[in-house]
């Protein structure tokens, strides 16, 4: 029997980034990628996360699934979505998850606001990974012709949990995300695949991105990414430590700490509606 089959899911979103969830703590089943491909035709998402038993002090563990039904390390978005569930559910103002990536804390920052923990970004070329030794991942040996706008060139490679390649332009918007996105995710350099940004430095404090998503695809928001190019740009000193970053959904507030090198995002969360899975959702797709 699929783990998704009959089973309730609420959807929400993080400045436009559809997030499906789904609450396996009582009853826990490994979901395998059909099953997940086969949930995202029924009811279209960016990721799918579902709550598990924590093993350690957390509130849950979470698992996070893209729409090609490949697994994700962490979604920031989706973290501040599944804070305001669990919030409402138990009361509190701070919670703990176990997710792939590590412990994530979340905690309840204003009106409709959560601010999450997203961890201290990785640098090193095998910890991104690439698929081969780069010195310095501020700026990488990566070029790439895009048809009928400028060459892309030396984006900054951060690890948020995910891959990410950040490419520094002048306007996000002169590229086609939606073509030169599928082709830079599977780059050979990255043998995970990669989060792929263009980010432009608006000012010190502001950054304006439009992220294609490991196996989700172009998105309205990606969080992950809004944390690797809010770190990337201070490396580089093109900004501060606190930035804002604007996302064709919205903004987030991104806060890279110098005291412990973690960085903290800041932003809305919205309710949109309840579900259920059908079984035969999955029959269809040959779960069984």
């Amino acid at each position: 029997m699929s783990a998704l089959a009959n089973r309730e899911y609420v959807k929400m979103n993080g400045l436009g980034n559809e997030i499906v969830i789904v609450d396996l703590r009582r009853a826990p089943g490994a979901i395998t990628a059909p099953e997940a491909r086969a949930a995202a035709r029924h009811e279209p998402y960016d990721q799918l996360i579902a709550l598990y038993p924590a093993r350690g002090s957390a509130d849950a563990s979470i698992r996070i699934y893209n729409t090609d039904g490949s697994e994700a390390g962490a979604c920031g978005n989706g973290m501040r979505c599944v804070a305001s569930l669990l919030a409402a559910e138990t009361g509190k103002a701070a919670l703990d998850f176990e997710t792939p990536a590590g412990l994530i804390s979340c905690w309840r920052a204003g009106e409709a606001l959560f601010a999450v923990d997203m961890g201290q970004p990785r640098f090193r070329w095998d910890e991104i990974p690439l698929a081969r030794d780069m010195p310095d991942t501020r700026a990488i040996d990566l070029k790439f012709a895009a048809p009928g706008a400028p060459v892309l060139h030396s984006p900054s490679a951060v690890s948020m949990g995910n891959p990410h390649a950040i490419f520094w332009v002048d306007d996000p918007q002169a590229y086609d995300l939606r073509k030169l996105g599928p082709m830079l995710e599977h780059h050979p350099l990255f043998p995970q695949r990669a989060n792929v940004t263009l980010a432009n430095v608006a000012a010190r404090d502001h950054l304006v991105i439009r992220t294609w998503e490991r196996g989700a695809g172009l998105t309205q928001a990606c969080g992950s990414a809004a944390c690797a190019a809010a770190v990337a740009a201070a490396r580089l000193d093109r900004t501060g430590r606190q930035v804002t970053v604007s996302l064709p959904g919205g903004d987030l507030a991104i806060e890279w700490r110098a005291e412990n090198d973690h960085v903290l995002m800041t932003g809305p969360v919205e309710y949109e509606h309840k579900g259920r899975f059908a079984a035969a959702l999955f029959a269809a797709a040959g779960v069984t």
